[in-house]
């Protein structure tokens, strides 16, 4: 890179710079690279496979799948707004069941009824239904139900240690539902806030 900016060129193209590097060594580089071309002021096009590598670093980031360009977008709304199940399951980790259109408050489940925001969508229309991990809350025992938004009773069939979180799965009425949580307590119960439902378009594989 240092070789490249001596010419001081128009734009850079960095094709996985960081994949041989270790996990410590590639944040610090990471920064680095970002201080870089910020301060030179440098357009830039970073390939890469590591998703939290693009999230952090990128102004704009575009989704390819199969030589198509399906979404280009700030990370943020990349993460927070997919434009289809694809790029949902493909950035981050991502909850998607299929679902139907009940009400403008409403989506049916394959394991449940689930209240969120569907006014942009006709009754009876198929939808997927995508909610984050991190966006899953555990109720602990003395919360009452009532106060929180579609709670489930369920069973823990795994349960990763990952340091500052875990993440665990939970079997609800036969669907696996995967959260994200620096809870450390039992994991029986969950609520999905109403506001954390993202509906997304069905689409052809």
């Amino acid at each position: 890179m240092a070789r490249a900016l001596v010419y001081q060129p128009k734009a850079l193209l960095l094709d996985e710079p960081l994949s041989a590097l270790d996990a410590s060594l590639r944040t610090e580089m990471r920064d680095l690279i970002t201080h870089v071309q910020r301060t030179a002021q440098i357009a830039t096009i970073h390939v890469t496979h590591d998703q939290e590598e693009a999230l952090s670093m990128a102004d704009r980031i575009a989704v390819v799948h199969r030589g198509e360009i399906l979404q280009v977008a700030s990370p943020k709304d990349l993460y927070d707004k997919p434009f289809n199940a694809t790029v949902a399951a493909f950035v981050g980790k991502a909850n998607l069941w299929i679902g139907d259109v009940m009400s403008s408050t409403c989506v049916r489940t394959e394991f449940a009824d689930i209240a969120c925001d569907a006014s942009d969508w006709g009754i009876g229309d198929r939808v997927n239904v995508m909610v984050r991990p991190e966006a899953i809350m555990p109720l602990t025992d003395d919360q009452n139900p009532k106060q929180a938004s579609n709670c489930f009773n369920g069973t823990l069939v795994q349960d990763r240690f990952l340091g500052a979180v875990r993440r665990y799965d939970l079997s609800v009425a036969g669907c696996v539902i995967t959260g994200e949580t620096g809870y450390r307590g039992s994991l029986s119960r969950i609520s999905i806030p109403f506001d954390s439902v993202r509906l997304l378009p069905l689409q052809d594989d």
